[in-house]
């Protein structure tokens, strides 16, 4: 872990609530539980999103008709098949630029992406999304498209979305877009129902930030003495996510040098996830400097796909 990161996490340790990043998630493990998550029935999002990329393939790409593809936190690719397959199916060639932090989930969707597209090429980017910007900035690739599906964007609170919209669209010309994931506000019990599956796998998820903090920074979080909880702020339009102690903690952390007391009930707050009603998704672009080119969402709903232009 980089030492930027190390005091985040001496800040979000020593603060009240407790915090630890979202980005920590993501390690090998983190990656395959939420793969997961993303086919458990409460989970509406994947479904939801590719069912509107799958509609709306041509449309989008014909609104931007790019050689270039760079998609922000790539995972395994799934979704962006369909706007992979409408490209080559009218230019017959195309760059794809995966930015994800797992090496391992990039290596092997780019395998199997050379494997079923003979006319793509792959620059893949093992790193945060700054890093695929930076590069994308040092480039000329074309008309490029910019992906940021699965309603990442929720992840940032509302202030910081905007800033790190507004961090893209710098590096945005005339003829790019930027096709954004986004879930919409809706009724509290499909919410948490999607945060706490029956089967417990966003629990594995939530608990797995502690597992990485013991095996990278030799901590001795109990692992059992915690439990997940997921809840709905209406009035903040979020979900929160929190690591709960079922009993009181001495823990050590020795790659920080610090230890924490953590009592009994005390939560730790991992990730939060808002959601945007359709104004909520306007004022966000404007913000940020962007115009709203075109607007998609799934037939019950519940998600929205927007293509934003500078």
């Amino acid at each position: 872990m980089a030492t930027a990161l190390h005091e985040e996490l001496r800040a979000g340790l020593a603060a009240s609530p407790k915090q630890l990043p979202c980005r920590l998630f993501y390690d090998e493990e983190g990656s395959r539980l939420f793969e997961q998550i993303c086919r458990t029935p409460e989970y509406y999002v994947p479904a939801a999103e590719d069912e509107i990329l799958e509609a709306r393939a041509g449309e989008i790409i014909g609104r931007v008709r790019p050689a270039t593809i760079v998609e922000l936190g790539s995972g395994n690719a799934a979704k962006t098949r369909h706007l992979i397959a409408a490209v080559l199916a009218g230019a017959g060639e195309l760059r794809y630029v995966p930015v994800d932090v797992s090496g391992s989930a990039v290596e092997h969707s780019s395998r199997q992406l050379l494997r079923d597209y003979p006319g793509l090429s792959i620059e893949p980017v093992v790193g945060e999304y700054r890093e695929g910007l930076a590069l994308m900035a040092a480039k000329d690739w074309g008309p490029t498209l910019v992906l940021w599906l699965g309603s990442n964007v929720g992840n940032f609170d509302r202030n910081e979305a905007a800033a790190f919209l507004a961090d893209i669209a710098t590096g945005l010309g005339k003829q790019d877009g930027l096709l954004l994931g986004i879930d919409m506000r809706k009724d509290q019990a499909a919410l948490e129902a999607a945060y706490n599956d029956a089967d417990g796998i966003t629990a594995q998820f939530n608990l797995n930030i502690l597992k990485r903090l013991n095996h990278d920074l030799g901590a001795d979080f109990d692992i059992e003495g915690f439990g997940h909880r997921a809840l709905y702020r209406q009035e903040e339009g979020r979900i929160e996510m929190h690591l709960v102690a079922r009993s009181q903690q001495h823990v050590e952390i020795p790659g920080l040098g610090i230890s924490i007391e953590v009592a009994q009930g005390e939560f730790i707050h991992t990730e939060s996830s808002y959601k945007y009603s359709a104004a909520e998704i306007e004022e966000l672009a404007a913000s940020a400097g962007l115009g709203l080119d075109a607007r998609w969402t799934d037939t019950a709903k519940r998600f929205s796909s927007v293509l934003l232009r500078r």
